[in-house]
């Protein structure tokens, strides 16, 4: 089983309103877009995709531009590690993509992995920031903390430098 475990692109702070309505910003349409290059570049294309239901993490995946069924969560919206895990366990795919927030992104992806990726932003989970991470199980409902082998992780940035 794979997950490719991603942060919302850069978001637009100069907006009123709620936060759930934040728009990306110009920068984080073009993360998205790289991001959604990279993914089908790498072959890291899912079956299944799981997307709290803010307005920011729905534009980044729309802008990705990938074609598997898409499941929009509400409580994936800043949702804790643990209702982030709880929410996987119901995946069906074999390559499942969810698209959240920090700091539960982050601190689920520190969780899952048996050990860490050596990039230096690993642990702050930046904007855009993606892991994909490998698990030896046969369903999600199988999935545990600690035993994730993590394959890849980059940030918009890198690609964008290339």
């Amino acid at each position: 089983m794979r997950l490719i475990l991603m942060r919302h692109a850069k978001s637009d702070w100069s907006m009123d309103g709620e936060d759930h309505d934040r728009p990306l910003n110009p920068r984080g349409e073009a993360s998205a877009r790289i991001l959604g290059d990279w993914l089908r570049a790498e072959g890291y294309l899912p079956d299944e995709v799981l997307c709290s239901t803010s307005c920011r993490t729905r534009q980044t995946l729309t802008l990705l531009k990938l074609t598997a069924p898409i499941r929009f969560e509400k409580n994936l919206y800043h949702a804790s590690p643990d209702t982030l895990l709880k929410m996987l366990r119901t995946a069906r795919g074999q390559t499942v993509l969810l698209v959240g927030h920090n700091p539960g992104i982050s601190s689920l992806a520190s969780g899952l992995v048996a050990l860490h990726p050596a990039h230096i932003r690993f642990r702050d989970y930046p904007t855009g920031a993606t892991l994909i991470v490998d698990f030896d199980i046969p369903s999600w409902t199988k999935l545990t903390r600690g035993t994730g082998n993590a394959q890849d992780f980059v940030i918009p940035r890198e690609l964008m430098s290339v």
